[in-house]
């Protein structure tokens, strides 16, 4: 069966309220939030602006101006969890980038399983293309989800994920990366214009399909952020500079589905 016709039955059955009794994430088995006891306990999460003080919160997706176009599924505050181990490896981020004169800006961080059923359903109404112009102009909505940019499951559902960047307090502007957070295509690459294993500047842009590209220094600020991380014990992914997870994340295979609002 052709994969699209499998991401087409998957959606049928999240918009139909049926529960997954398991999944697979690359050759990991993980836990669905239905069947696990743990998918609405909060008390391992910790609120980011009681850890990282001096973060900068843009919660995205608690408002309209994301790729979905309205408020998501399960962002009840403008607020951002992250599990215990995270927040505190976050705040030595905080305290590195401070020296250099930057705070660290916050578009999310934990994200429910709710919400990310709710990008599922957006991704699957090929008709609702209002959020296009700004976060996906170069591709066709039927590919999002054949191309990765939508999936049933996300890292950011284990608690240890948190997507950013910095905030230059010289400016009072964020630091200009060469791209808005939530671009759907290759420019958003951390390999996009150069090496991020090196750190050099190539200003190879034939990824791109309409020959977009970055400056040298677009490139050498995705790359302080991206230092400062790794530095602290988070790895990167291929396709997003801003997206960063915690190496030893305490939960690798719990996919939590409690509301984003303020703990106690």
């Amino acid at each position: 069966m052709k994969r699209t016709n499998l991401w087409l039955m998957l959606v049928l059955l999240v918009m139909s309220g049926v529960s997954f009794t398991s999944c697979r994430e690359g050759k990991k088995e993980c836990k669905c939030v239905s069947c696990d006891g743990k998918a609405m306990d909060s008390s391992q999460f910790a609120m980011l602006t009681d850890v990282v003080p001096d973060a900068i919160l843009e919660i995205r997706y608690f408002g309209t101006y994301n790729f979905v176009g309205q408020r998501v599924d399960g962002y009840e505050q403008p607020t951002a969890l992250m599990t215990k181990q995270a927040a505190d490896s976050l705040r030595a981020v905080s305290d590195d980038v401070k020296r250099l004169g930057y705070r660290l800006k916050i578009y999310d961080a934990y994200r429910p399983q709710r919400a990310v059923d709710h990008f599922v359903r957006w991704a699957a109404d090929l008709k609702d293309t209002m959020m296009k112009q700004y976060f996906y102009p170069d591709l066709d909505k039927s590919v999002l989800f054949d191309q990765d940019y939508i999936a049933a499951k996300s890292g950011h559902t284990r608690g240890s994920t948190v997507d950013l960047t910095l905030f230059d307090m010289a400016t009072e502007k964020e630091l200009d990366m060469g791209g808005t957070f939530d671009w759907f295509g290759p420019e958003s690459h951390p390999d996009f214009c150069g090496n991020p294993e090196t750190g050099e500047y190539t200003g190879d842009n034939h990824k791109s399909p309409t020959r977009r590209s970055i400056t040298a220094e677009q490139f050498a600020h995705r790359m302080i952020l991206r230092a400062a991380m790794l530095r602290h014990g988070f790895k990167a992914i291929e396709s997003e500079w801003w997206h960063f997870t915690l190496k030893d994340e305490p939960f690798p295979e719990t996919y939590f589905n409690f509301p984003v609002r303020e703990t106690k």
